[in-house]
């Protein structure tokens, strides 16, 4: 188990979050990522890291086959300017790579935002380390994390 898995799982086994770690092969596309996992692309979560304007991060929960509405998120977050930050400051924001991250232990526990369409899901996201997905039920990543649950996405 790799050094990133066992924080992810320590940081799971903290929360009371029940979670299932699985290998996957590199996948192109959304599509060919949901059909290898068996699942709709809608149930891929995309967990992105957002900077505030004070250097500040919050997470974004996006489901597959759609994307951050910018005027959405940014009404309820409260502030008038969000970015996506380059890739190695979403590293020292996590301590996960791109592709990996995750707010199951991440080296700073930012607030995190989930998009409505998730509640009730049982989602795909990831787990910290490349070529892995972490499936969660996504009720309880909500509650374990205390999301705010809000209309953030547009379909893609």
């Amino acid at each position: 188990m790799s050094e990133s898995h066992a924080r992810v799982r320590d940081a799971a086994a903290a929360r009371g979050l029940d979670i299932e770690i699985r290998e996957r092969p590199a996948a192109k596309s959304l599509q060919e990522a949901a059909s290898l996992l068996g699942i709709p692309p809608s149930g891929i979560l995309k967990t992105l890291v957002v900077k505030r304007s004070d250097d500040t991060y919050l997470f974004a929960l996006i489901p597959g086959g759609r994307s951050i509405s910018w005027p959405k998120l940014r009404a309820v977050v409260g502030v008038n300017k969000l970015r996506l930050p380059e890739p190695e400051l979403a590293l020292a924001a996590t301590g996960y790579e791109r592709g990996t991250i995750t707010p199951i232990g991440s080296s700073t526990a930012w607030p995190v935002f989930a998009d409505e369409t998730i509640v009730g899901e049982r989602v795909a996201m990831g787990a910290g380390a490349h070529g892995y997905s972490l499936f969660v039920d996504a009720d309880d990543l909500i509650r374990a994390y205390d999301a705010t649950v809000a209309d953030i996405s547009v379909p893609e």
